[in-house]
């Protein structure tokens, strides 16, 4: 009968190793927690702050087309010179592309947002896609 009581360490070395790695993997778990739990919270002020930013473009589009539209009328008129309307112009093709960049930015946080929560579907991207369809 043999029965090995001690084998040199090798029993405690194993035991050791098992205990470090479940540690090592216990870390990793709580990294990748804190990772998830950080990336959701940048989607959403992404999804929050390109709200309010498309709301604010949106308003100064309009003042953009009211102030292009007294520009016309001044240009018309007599008040105003050509540059003046030029300018305006300008403006108002600045903030169009400003707010379609804010629209497609707040679009692509709504789609991370749901990533980070694990609720993105196909359904999601379908709508996305039917957003961007050119009409």
């Amino acid at each position: 009968l043999n029965i090995p009581i001690f084998q040199g360490g090798a029993v405690n070395s194993r035991t050791r190793e098992a205990a470090a790695k479940r540690d090592a993997e216990l870390s990793a778990l709580d990294n990748a927690r804190r990772n998830s739990a950080l990336n959701a919270r940048q989607a959403y002020l992404g999804v929050v702050s390109g709200l309010a930013q498309v709301r604010a473009l949106e308003a100064a589009l309009v003042s953009g087309l009211s102030s292009l539209e007294s520009n016309r009328l001044g240009y018309e008129v007599g008040v105003r010179i050509n540059i003046d309307v030029l300018n305006a112009e300008n403006q108002v093709y600045v903030t169009r592309r400003d707010l379609a960049k804010a629209r497609l930015d707040t679009l692509l946080a709504q789609l991370k947002l749901k990533a980070a929560v694990g609720a993105l579907g196909e359904a999601d991207l379908e709508q996305i896609n039917a957003l961007l369809e050119v009409r």
